[in-house]
């Protein structure tokens, strides 16, 4: 029988009252709410690093594969390409890639009962998938393509819809300003839907429109493309894949991941990970010192025992072991209670959505919460290994106790 563990446990669910049951339920509560709050703030920062990336992706999708042009800024209007077969192929035949879709972008104003403003229409073709932004679609239906000429519909944002007062059906004028020639070239487009992603970047700039509008617009052949879009299977493989590509593509090409088109964007997103360790940190010392304290107490409430077990011929780390038993018990009922008190929070906020956000300020509407279950039970089993070799320290006490004096005293 392992006396330290029996003794433990009989002082441990003793019912008898005394001043070190209420610093024990301070230390157990002090305990729970710590993890639980490591196990929100783990689960919070998880959901909205991957709602807003998700974002991000569902737009522009995973890589960029486009023209090289190291002297010019990735998200400029691109240099015309070829539709070039082997380019093509060499992305497709990537087992992580998903979908590969041709695109071009072009400045413009868009024009609607003299008010104007400007934007950056994003021009696709037909064979686009517009499933990947159905969850932005406010109002309307996405484009029309047609096998004659190009399409004259186009998506706006809900942004500049409410500043220029446009509506569904609206007939709306797009401006293309010629830099070469100094002139400029209108189009009247019908409004087919309007969209919103929550992210200002790209809401109160991108309008969609026909690639094959930009081709005429730029006096491109029909065959010119400004870069492809590359939507991945798992997008936790972007830095590798984009290598991949890169050591593969022609000289002229290049493969770009999103991260690098956006940096301002997920350097925001990573800065999450800092707040994420510091409440992991603050939260971490106070389970500590509570449990701390709380075993001092034990081990002052219990001198006497401390005593008695000395003059019987116990060695002090049988008798430590027995605070150390306790004080564990103690840190296990406190992780258990905080993980389903932080488990429960996040299931909670996972069905109702009862946190709301500042859409404009957090680019998301609603908190959300995403459970990484190896990093709570990282988190349970740290704290409990943590907190156990932090009371290692306070139970050297029990050697300086000398048994006439413990068993006086009072």
């Amino acid at each position: 029988m392992n006396v330290s563990s029996f003794i433990a446990k009989r002082i441990a669910f003793n019912r008898q009252k005394s001043f070190s049951r209420f610093i024990i339920r301070l230390a157990t509560l002090a305990t729970a709410i710590s993890v639980a709050a490591m196990i929100i703030s783990s689960s919070f920062v998880s959901g909205f690093q991957q709602a807003v990336s998700q974002k991000i992706f569902s737009f522009w999708g995973h890589l960029r594969v486009q023209q090289y042009e190291p002297a010019k800024s990735i998200v400029a209007e691109e240099a015309p390409l070829q539709q070039n077969a082997q380019v093509y192929n060499i992305i497709r035949h990537n087992s992580n890639v998903k979908e590969v879709h041709p695109f071009a972008t072009k400045s413009a104003v868009i024009e609607k009962n003299k008010d104007i403003e400007g934007i950056l229409i994003k021009g696709v073709d037909k064979h686009y998938d517009f499933n990947n932004l159905h969850a932005f679609l406010q109002k309307g239906r996405w484009l029309r393509f047609n096998d004659s000429s190009y399409s004259k519909e186009i998506v706006i944002s809900q942004p500049v819809a409410s500043e220029l007062n446009i509506k569904i059906n609206d007939t709306v004028f797009i401006y293309f300003i010629s830099s070469q020639y100094g002139k400029a070239s209108v189009h009247k487009l019908r409004v087919s839907g309007i969209y919103k992603t929550g992210i200002d970047e790209y809401d109160k700039l991108f309008a969609i429109g026909d690639i094959r509008l930009i081709r005429r617009v730029n006096g491109w052949h029909k065959n010119e493309i400004g870069g492809y879009e590359v939507f991945l299977k798992n997008y936790r493989l972007m830095d590798t894949t984009s290598q991949l590509l890169n050591n593969e593509l022609p000289g002229s090409w290049m493969s770009k991941t999103i991260r690098d088109v956006y940096p301002n964007i997920f350097d925001w997103l990573n800065i999450q990970d800092v707040n994420k360790n510091v409440i992991y940190i603050i939260m971490s010392i106070v389970a500590i010192i509570n449990l701390i304290t709380c075993l001092l107490i034990l081990v002052l409430e219990r001198m006497k025992m401390t005593g008695i077990l000395k003059s019987v011929g116990s060695s002090n780390w049988v008798i430590q072991k027995i605070f150390l038993y306790h004080s564990s018990l103690i840190a296990i009922r406190g992780v258990l209670y905080g993980f389903i008190f932080g488990i429960g929070i996040c299931l909670l906020q996972q069905y109702t959505g009862f946190l709301k956000l500042d859409e404009s300020a957090y680019y998301v509407s609603v908190a959300p919460v995403v459970i990484v279950w190896p990093e709570v039970i990282m988190i349970c089993v740290a704290t409990i290994v943590i907190c156990y070799l932090s009371l290692l320290l306070p139970t050297i006490f029990v050697k300086r106790i000398r048994p006439v004096q413990a068993i006086k005293f009072d």
